[in-house]
């Protein structure tokens, strides 16, 4: 494993579901193979920035805190495979406007504070399921509805056991004004993966 530059956080941008989805994604997995992602761990990557400097968190969490408001339902009906790197996930077969759109925005607030990351693969919103996965059987489920208002700024730190996801700030999409959170954002270094 490559040495990281101790001044260097491995960082993305997430939709977070709240319990109630996150259970009916657990529920999903069930029949699945491979290491199922942790209840705590579930997630929708909106931008995944890999590694940067620790300088910018100020810089990236002033990007989450002026995103623009928006009202954001996904359906999730569409269970897929990227037999690349073996991951089962969950999906929209339609993504709504209004996640592209906030896709878009955040590409572009990065671009404008000349952050770089690799965004070189056209943007395919899922939530993934199970690693290390097998083709995931034929599943017939009643679409997940998600009324989505949580954006996090997620470090992720991998280790022998797994990965380890810590929420370093989020906010509410669905509000006009951004107000921090402090409480959500203590202890929730998630499990590993």
């Amino acid at each position: 494993m490559m040495a990281k530059n101790p001044g260097s956080l491995r960082l993305f941008y997430a939709l977070w579901p709240d319990d109630a989805v996150s259970s009916k994604l657990q529920q999903l997995q069930a029949p699945m193979h491979g290491r199922r992602i942790p209840f705590a761990n579930l997630h929708m990557t909106l931008v995944f920035l890999g590694q940067q400097p620790a300088a910018l968190l100020p810089d990236l969490k002033d990007i989450l805190e002026h995103l623009p408001r928006t009202d954001l339902t996904l359906v999730l009906d569409r269970v897929g495979y990227f037999p690349r790197n073996r991951i089962a996930w969950v999906g929209p077969s339609e993504a709504p406007e209004t996640l592209s759109e906030l896709h878009s925005v955040l590409v572009e607030r990065l671009a404008e504070r000349q952050v770089a990351f690799n965004d070189q693969h056209a943007y395919r919103p899922h939530v993934t399921l199970a690693r290390d996965a097998g083709l995931p059987p034929d599943l017939t489920f009643d679409p997940i509805e998600w009324h989505a208002t949580q954006v996090a700024l997620v470090q992720s730190t991998t280790t022998a056991e797994g990965s380890i996801y810590r929420i370093l700030a989020s906010r509410a999409i669905d509000k006009e004004v951004w107000v921090p959170d402090e409480s959500r954002q203590e202890g929730l270094d998630a499990p590993p993966v």
